[in-house]
């Protein structure tokens, strides 16, 4: 049994005994089970959900955009689903919500929102900078558009958090690569800077761009990027990006790099330096 399956359901079957399901499966939820070893991926934890439901529920939130291959979701964090059943239940996370048949699709054979209401649960239900991060991820992965969205946003006006949603989705993009990116280019528009382009491209000469900028303002050459820890984790990615770095600076632009843990005063501030000096020539 590779899928998750109903323990109850294989014993009154006689696939199972009652003691071998106990001892030799891995229980991912109440009275669902997987094979010793079976990989929790997005999708396998959304059948487990839905089987706990009585196959009645729907996968939706990060579980959702994790299953439309959205990257960067939280695997331990409570699976979300639309049901009605309320009981608390260690890894899960149940919301009564109304829902209509045009906004659910069919995953190998399990029901998950669709991209555009996944996109709107989201913006609904978490706070702004982690519903902006997580629309970032599912719009990276798809080809979800706000304007998608625009519908529902409508058919669901009333909506509790639909303000929310709408700031939300109005601050996506799709160019976001990290959560990380998603934070600093939200500190940037918080600080009252023009909203920044993503994944802009230098180029050396004819061809293809040596580079992809994380953000910035191409009229004056101005960007920020985000420097993960990995960048320093061996010395040819050092050596590449310093590299890399040059050829940049070759190109005109002024390129600011934001370390982990640096001050949101502090970004702002050396941002806001580099674009005066272009902005007064």
């Amino acid at each position: 049994m590779g899928d998750p399956f109903v323990g109850s359901e294989a014993v009154a079957n006689g696939e199972l005994r009652k003691s071998t399901l106990r001892t030799r499966y891995t229980r991912v939820f109440r009275d669902v089970y997987v094979s010793p070893g079976t990989e929790l991926t997005p999708l396998v934890r959304a059948k487990a959900g839905w089987l706990w439901s009585r196959r009645r529920g729907i996968v939706a939130g990060n579980a959702a955009a994790a299953v439309h291959g959205a990257k960067w979701v939280d695997l331990e964090a409570p699976l979300e689903m639309i049901h009605s059943n309320r009981n608390r239940l260690a890894g899960l996370h149940v919301r009564t919500e109304e829902i209509q048949d045009d906004e659910v699709i069919w995953v190998d054979g399990i029901p998950v929102t669709s991209l555009a209401r996944t996109a709107l649960d989201i913006g609904s239900w978490y706070a702004r900078d982690d519903a902006v991060a997580a629309l970032d991820a599912l719009a990276h992965a798809t080809d979800l558009k706000a304007a998608d969205v625009e519908l529902l946003v409508q058919r669901y006006a009333r909506r509790r958090g639909i303000q929310r949603a709408r700031t939300a989705l109005d601050l996506m993009d799709s160019g976001g690569q990290s959560p990380r990116e998603t934070w600093l280019r939200l500190i940037l528009i918080d600080g009252g800077l023009p909203r920044p382009q993503t994944q802009i491209p230098v180029y050396d000469g004819p061809g293809d761009p040596f580079a992809y900028l994380d953000m910035g303002w191409e009229d004056i050459k101005v960007a920020a990027e985000y420097d993960g820890e990995e960048h320093r984790a061996s010395s040819w990615r050092y050596n590449f990006d310093l590299r890399r770095a040059e050829r940049i600076q070759r190109r005109g632009w002024i390129n600011v790099r934001v370390a982990a843990g640096e001050r949101r005063a502090d970004i702002l501030r050396r941002v806001k330096a580099a674009r005066a000096v272009r902005m007064s020539r």
